[in-house]
């Protein structure tokens, strides 16, 4: 079974931040699919259901973004999600808002959920899809930033972004990462 995870800060008062665009991607995945998030398990809200005609497990952590691993983790035992089943969707200040990279392995980039998930599961072989947000203005702190709303002008971008985000998981699923990497990224 996939697991396929978005990052993102539990409570409406981080709903529609910067930091929580994994949330939105599997929001949309599971509307797209027709799944419903009917259980909170392994401190996580969970839907299971067939994307691309794969058994799938969406999953949000509802740790905050510096815990989610323990969940991830938890997550994949529960589930026998071997690392290779396993994506991983989230912000990144790296890349410019709206800008969509794919990839297997890495680092945490300086992302701390990526870190909490790194450290929980001890190696980096799972596909990680990651959304750009772009850096902060300067003088703006980047813990602020991310957890920050989008302008209206912003908000266009990321929707759009998420938007791909979503129809990129489904080719990962049925023709690979590398394929979603060539279409995609």
């Amino acid at each position: 079974m996939w697991l396929v995870v978005g990052l993102g800060n539990p409570g409406p008062e981080h709903r529609g931040s910067r930091h929580n665009l994994g949330f939105e991607v599997v929001d949309q995945l599971a509307r797209a699919h027709g799944i419903a998030f009917t259980r909170k398990v392994y401190r996580s809200a969970v839907g299971r259901g067939l994307i691309a005609g794969a058994p799938v497990a969406l999953a949000k952590p509802l740790t905050f973004m510096n815990l989610c691993g323990e969940a991830v983790r938890d997550l994949c035992v529960a589930y026998g999600a071997k690392l290779e089943e396993l994506i991983v969707i989230h912000d990144d200040l790296d890349l410019e808002l709206g800008c969509l990279r794919i990839k297997l392995g890495g680092g945490d980039g300086g992302h701390r959920g990526m870190r909490s998930i790194l450290e929980e599961l001890g190696r980096d072989e799972f596909i990680r899809v990651r959304i750009g947000i772009g850096r902060p203005p300067e003088g703006v702190d980047p813990t602020e930033h991310v957890l920050a709303a989008f302008e209206a002008a912003e908000r266009v971008a990321a929707d759009a972004a998420v938007s791909r985000a979503a129809e990129a998981v489904p080719v990962i699923l049925e023709a690979g990462y590398l394929a979603a990497m060539n279409r995609f990224n």
